[in-house]
């Protein structure tokens, strides 16, 4: 049988799963996931290596309406991921109506010449004969190549959907080793996994406010130790963050520290600070800084 591979984007709008969808895929958390909307900040490839296939799943941020510099860089992100994909599979929540921001993904879809499939996710929180009306729906405002149904959190469905995503991949190469699942590096994640834990935590302005930034790591005989900064906006979102008597800061880093413990297989010492930098995220210095820059098409 031919070796195939190839690049998948996977977009749509804000929590419809994208996250939970690769992590299932791959088999493992290589990104973070919340309740809250753009969770995902930056385009993360997930790496599936089979004995005949490499699938390249790119996670993209859900595209919104920006109200930041740091929401417009998100949308261009997202914007170059299908441009250069082989395939785009949009991935939609079954559970919400159809609506302007879906009908805005479809108008940058129609400039693109590669198959475009529709993922209907999230098919076991309605009756079928709900899901199948909605369906009917989306067939009519759009000509998809192909419309899978699944539940990314369930696992439902997800062999049928790599079978016919290899079925549109072209024969070529692997382009990257077979042991490797992500693009980011272990720094990377922990520092996605430190955004993770204060998003379950802060509510309102905080969650979209944060950024971290990995200031120092050792790594010993004895594990690992690491000095991480929590990058806040304002005053008042660090007196949340750092909660009463050190409360919060504190069941942030402990959360963190247990994950990253099974992530590096280790023991792990974290310190967090937390520090203002105001209205970071419409300055394009700090975007850089922190991690968010912006790609060229």
């Amino acid at each position: 049988m031919s070796f195939k591979s190839g690049f998948i984007a996977i977009i749509g709008r804000p929590n419809a799963g994208k996250s939970t969808l690769i992590n299932a895929l791959l088999g493992q958390k290589i990104a973070i996931m919340s309740p809250k909307p753009n969770t995902t900040r930056n385009n993360i490839m997930g790496i599936l290596t089979t004995e005949d296939t490499q699938y390249v799943f790119i996670d993209t941020p859900g595209v919104h309406k920006p109200k930041h510099e740091l929401g417009r860089t998100l949308n261009k992100n997202a914007y170059v991921a299908i441009a250069e994909a082989d395939i785009n599979a949009l991935i939609i929540d079954i559970t919400q109506p159809y609506g302007s921001g879906d009908e805005f993904l479809l108008e940058r879809l129609r400039g693109s010449e590669v198959p475009c499939l529709l993922l209907v996710n999230k098919i076991d929180l309605l009756p079928k004969k709900e899901v199948m009306e909605r369906l009917l729906q989306w067939q009519s405002v759009y000509p998809f190549d192909e419309i899978i149904p699944l539940s990314a959190l369930k696992q439902e469905n997800l062999n049928e959907l790599l079978s016919v995503i290899r079925s549109y991949l072209k024969e070529g190469v692997a382009y990257f080793p077979q042991e490797m699942v992500s693009d980011h590096g272990e720094n990377f994640r922990i520092a996605e996994i430190i955004r993770e834990k204060v998003l379950f935590r802060t509510q309102e302005e905080v969650p979209h406010s944060v950024a971290v930034v990995i200031e120092n790591r050792e790594d010993s005989e004895n594990g690992v130790h690491l000095q991480a900064l929590v990058i806040v906006e304002r005053a008042s979102q660090k007196a949340i963050l750092i909660g009463k008597q050190g409360s919060m800061i504190r069941s942030v880093r402990l959360s963190a520290q247990k994950e990253l413990k099974q992530l590096l297989g280790r023991p792990v010492e974290l310190e967090l600070y937390v520090r203002v930098e105001k209205n970071w995220r419409n300055r394009e210095s700090k975007l850089k800084q922190f991690g968010y820059r912006e790609l060229e098409e």
